[in-house]
């Protein structure tokens, strides 16, 4: 027993404390890999010295000789922060993620690797002339700088991530810039799913009428009907057959990804705001993530005459440009135009040799070639890369189409981002150069993907618009007009060609003194050009009008305001009249009818009624339609405010509010009485029952969530970076959620992912904000402490002047020549 006891006492007393003595130190070898904030080192090819001072934001103020210099050293910033999310979007392009996750990114991977993005890339890095490609190998080295220098001597070389993957990163080459710049256009591109959608809808029978009614287009477009798509593409009719659900779920993490492009940007000329000059806003919608997806910079060119030449705004770790900001004469904002540049073709394939597909001229061989996925701790996947004359054949069950496409076919893809001659990059590393909004109107030419509407202003007082991006031209006889699935037999729906740039929509100057974009329709009838029919509903455009295009003697402050406005008008539209519908039930919860019918329709996160509306929709979404849809249902799955305002109202294509499943006939009131008890017991399973500890915020908390470790406990109440947040899916200050997800359906998912104000009166009092804070190491200062600052719509300035950005300074590094 005795020795027992001195067991157990030399167990207490020598295994204890070297347990707790390896954890600390564990915990400060882990620590040390956050980048130092003052350094030196010599570089091979560097032409001068250059500066990085670190401002008490954590934002690099990189000072040097040359555009080269500079952008060298913003690869080595780049590599020193945000390494992880570098490897993240490059083996994401790349379609390798596999490699580091197993089997659970397969068909992200066979997705990526299917449509050739990499192929794609590479083809691009090589149609750039020599003085662009320069300037992206300086950024590649300065990457390769950092991979390749020594590490601390006692701690990680490299952020936790890799080492608790056991992970390091390859060294990077000129291709893998072009294809972290097409990955944008990958979370940008929105309308293939609604090709899928409608070719769903037509699959389970719904005529034109029905699938308008759930698919509306904005006020003001008029569409030609659809053709009927089961005769046209040969679909079949009667049940599905099963597994459609759970092929839809293998595509989650390409979700991750692929996200639905939004955002907000407008300008006002100098009539209206108090300084006479202009004033430009602009907040881009993108998933959320930990790190955010930008990384605030300013870089500066001491030319040998003694000017300056300045970029500031945010970057892409991974590329060498200010995507969004301002120079010394000019700002811009971008939004996602939204453009039609997809298009998915049905190809038949022929019965007696399915290496060949059907072309109007007779069978054509399909391009193939070999792919092998590698996966860590399984066996490789092999499969052939197809390609037709529209372009790559997609995986046959990707978001279940082999479950709704006839037997004996296959769906290409045609889409701009697959372009061999995409020069994007070049229009963006021309941003130095820009002195007025004419000569960015005219620089734009080489921007091909993704299509963005641009507000700009220039000191001289001038404002316009320009979006640029390459959109196809389709025959007239065409009736899908991009809406659904085509024949790929058929040469009416291919493409002819591209609307020119002049033709491209522009405007100078104009007579109100104001510009703005919400991702809804930005031309009007007068408009030659076909862009898309797929416009996103109006609401926020209508919420700028009202309180931008009215207003005059603006400030930058009046300007933030709108920004974080969270008043919601597609809600003041709906929720009247689903009040109405139920008001005389009186199998319903009197308390959250009087407080709605009080509501003024203000999504803020410290109030209750965004919350009961918000579960209401997702619930009355849900008992009107699951029993349409059926495994359709999922996908459909989100607020339709729009289309809801059509279900509720008189002319309906069909009844959709009776539920098909039971033999009584429900009214669209029945339905929402009964949605309204699903809510309030969802939200009673969710919150408890007290309801004053209720509140929007609650449950709508940004969620910035980490890649891989947000699916990972413990771990990602480390790495996630959450703080309860404003707004809906319709307001400005935009928090969209996702429906389909049961665990937390009202988190954000996809928002506002950085606010910047511009006041070219005076450009170095313009302000920046992005989600999350610059550090994407989880043990820096500078990890989340923007995350506060930006739900409650604050920001910090980034002026060039070193003695305003040096007070408080976290420190300089030195980038030397090596000799």
């Amino acid at each position: 027993m005795r020795r027992i006891i001195k067991g157990l006492l030399w167990i207490v007393f020598s295994l204890i404390p070297i347990a707790i003595v390896a954890s600390i130190l564990g915990y400060v070898w882990l620590a040390r890999s956050v980048a130092p904030a003052t350094g030196e080192i010599s570089l091979a090819d560097l032409s001068g010295p250059v500066t990085i001072t670190r401002d008490k934001n954590a934002v690099p103020h990189i000072s040097g000789n040359s555009i080269d210099d500079v952008l060298m050293a913003l690869g080595f910033v780049h590599a020193q922060e945000r390494l992880w999310q570098m490897e993240m979007n490059r083996m994401a392009g790349q379609g390798r993620l596999s490699e580091i996750f197993g089997d659970k990114t397969i068909s992200t991977d066979r997705f990526i690797r299917s449509i050739g993005l990499y192929e794609s890339a590479e083809s691009s890095l090589a149609s750039l002339g020599d003085p662009d490609r320069q300037k992206i190998e300086a950024y590649v080295r300065g990457i390769n700088a950092f991979i390749a220098s020594p590490g601390p001597v006692f701690g990680a070389k490299y952020s936790p991530e890799f080492v608790i993957l056991g992970d390091s990163p390859e060294k990077w080459i000129a291709a893998d810039v072009i294809v972290t710049l097409k990955l944008m256009s990958v979370t940008l591109a929105a309308n293939i799913d609604d090709e899928v959608l409608r070719l769903k809808f037509a699959r389970l029978g719904m005529s034109d009428a029905e699938i308008t009614d759930l698919l509306p287009p904005v006020p003001g477009d008029a569409p030609p009907p659809l053709p009927d798509l089961r005769q046209l593409l040969g679909l079949s009719s009667g049940t599905l057959k099963a597994g459609a659900i759970e092929a839809e779920k293998q595509f989650a993490s390409l979700n991750e990804i692929m996200g639905s492009g939004a955002s907000n940007n407008w300008v006002v000329g100098g009539a209206r705001t108090e300084s006479g000059k202009p004033i430009l806003a602009n907040d881009p919608h993108l998933g959320l993530t930990s790190p955010g997806i930008w990384y605030l910079a300013h870089l500066q060119v001491k030319n040998s005459d003694g000017t300056l030449k300045n970029l500031v705004g945010v970057t892409l770790p991974g590329a060498p440009l200010v995507l969004l900001g301002r120079n010394d004469k000019v700002a811009w904002g971008f939004t996602n135009t939204g453009a039609d540049v997809q298009d998915i073709f049905i190809e038949k394939t022929n019965p007696d040799d399915p290496n060949q597909y059907q072309a109007p001229e007779g069978f054509r061989p399909f391009e193939k070639k070999g792919v092998t996925i590698k996966v860590k701790g399984g066996d490789a996947v092999k499969f052939d890369r197809l390609v037709t004359r529209h372009g790559p054949v997609l995986p046959a069950d990707y978001r279940g189409l082999d479950h709704y496409l006839p037997e004996g076919t296959v769906a290409s893809l045609s889409w701009t981002a697959l372009a061999g001659d995409d020069k994007t990059i070049s229009a963006g590393l021309k941003l130095w150069e820009f002195a007025s909004v004419t000569e960015f109107q005219n620089g734009m030419r080489d921007f091909v993907t993704p299509m963005q509407s641009i507000v700009i202003a220039d000191t001289n007082g001038d404002i316009g618009l320009i979006a640029p991006g390459r959109v196809p031209v389709r025959d007239p006889a065409n009736q899908i007009m991009g809406r659904a699935p085509s024949p790929g037999w058929d040469a009416t729906y291919d493409w002819k060609g591209f609307i020119p740039y002049e033709e491209l929509p522009r405007v100078y100057n104009p007579a109100d003194n104001v510009l703005a974009t919400a991702n809804t329709k930005m031309v009007d009838a007068s408009y030659p050009h076909f862009l898309t029919f797929d416009w996103d509903e109006p609401w926020r455009f209508e919420r700028i009008k009202t309180l931008v295009y009215g207003a005059n003697q603006q400030t930058l402050e009046t300007n933030r305001k709108v920004q974080g406005d969270a008043h919601s008008n597609a809600y003041a539209a709906l929720a009247p009249i689903m009040l109405n519908l139920v008001e005389r039930h009186n199998d319903v919860d009197l308390d959250v009818l009087k407080q709605l019918n009080a509501w003024d329709f203000v999504e803020d996160r410290a109030r209750i009624e965004p919350l009961f509306f918000n579960a209401w929709l997702r619930m009355a979404t849900k008992r009107i339609f699951e029993d349409d849809l059926g495994d359709v249902f999922p996908s459909f799955w989100q607020g339709h405010v729009g289309a809801m305002l059509r279900w509720l109202g008189p002319n309906p294509a069909r009844d959709w509010c009776d539920d098909r499943r039971t033999p009584e006939k429900e009214s669209c009131g029945d339905v929402l009485a009964l949605a309204l008890g699903d809510a309030v017991s969802d939200l009673d399973m969710r919150l408890g029952s007290d309801r004053s500890k209720w509140n929007w915020g609650a449950l709508h908390y940004a969620y910035g969530a980490h890649r891989p470790f947000s699916q990972v406990s413990p771990l990602d109440r480390l790495f996630d970076v959450t703080v309860p947040a404003s707004g809906g899916a319709y307001t400005l200050d935009r928090g969209k959620s996702s429906f389909t997800d049961d665990s937390n359906p009202f988190r954000v998912t996809h928002g506002t992912s950085y606010r910047g104000l511009f006041d070219l009166a005076d450009l170095d009092r313009s302000t920046y904000i992005q989600t999350s804070g610059q550090s994407g190491n989880v043990f820096s200062a500078n990890y989340r402490d923007f995350a506060q600052k930006w739900a409650n719509t604050e920001a910090i300035t980034i002026p060039i002047d070193e003695k305003r950005y040096e007070e408080g300074l976290l420190g300089v590094w030195r980038l030397k020549p090596k000799n």
